[in-house]
């Protein structure tokens, strides 16, 4: 680990406490606000990928991952007020959920990128980006908001994301959270076409400097 990946472990670590707690608020009805920041994650690790390769993308994940982890506990511990009652900054299914699909998706991201990195420039970060995303909307709202994992947090009311609705106000009937997670997943997919400019900008610009170390 050197200084130069410093930048890419805190860029890790804000944008997982960040979603932590923004995933806990509605963006309209089928939208989250945590949907707009987690996919940054993706664009933070194929940028150290491309610029410094899989060994240091799979550091700043991991050190990342500690960091954002430790945050999140500590949110759990931080007690909001709001509409008369008292609420954690960070449930603890929300910090296990988001910690066991982050440690997933961003590994398998790293390594789907690795396999393709001397493909075509976009081809590397929009499949290790599509295929991550996937793994880790499925993983990350099951285990935070599924009725089948309640025994992992008992005192933790999520009822709300619960209710039966028709999935993104026309489809079949289902789990509000089924219909937020398909939603942050189709966002995921729009940021992640969309990140293709930046990814290209940035790593072109750190290239040079990178190759002289």
């Amino acid at each position: 680990m050197t200084r130069a990946h410093l930048p890419g472990i805190i860029a890790m670590a804000i944008i997982v406490v960040a979603s932590n707690i923004l995933v806990q608020f509605l963006f309209g009805n089928w939208l989250t606000w945590g949907a707009f920041t987690y996919p940054l994650a993706f664009l933070v690790t194929d940028i150290m990928n491309r610029v410094y390769g899989a060994q240091a993308a799979r550091k700043v994940v991991f050190a990342g991952f500690i960091v954002g982890v430790i945050c999140s506990l500590i949110g759990t511990q931080v007690m909001l007020q709001g509409d008369g009652y008292t609420y954690p900054a960070v449930t603890l299914r929300i910090a296990i959920g988001s910690g066991l699909a982050f440690l997933t998706a961003q590994l398998l991201d790293v390594g789907i990128f690795a396999a393709l990195r001397r493909s075509a420039w976009w081809k590397a970060p929009l499949v290790s980006t599509l295929i991550g995303s996937t793994v880790d909307t499925a993983l990350f709202f099951s285990i935070a908001f599924s009725a089948s994992l309640a025994f992992i947090e008992p005192g933790n009311d999520v009822s709300w994301a619960g209710e039966i609705l028709p999935v993104l106000g026309f489809g079949p009937l289902a789990p509000l959270w089924v219909s937020l997670a398909i939603a942050d997943w189709a966002v995921k997919l729009t940021l992640a076409l969309i990140a293709l400019a930046p990814f290209r900008a940035i790593t072109a610009r750190m290239a040079a400097p990178a190759e002289m170390r």
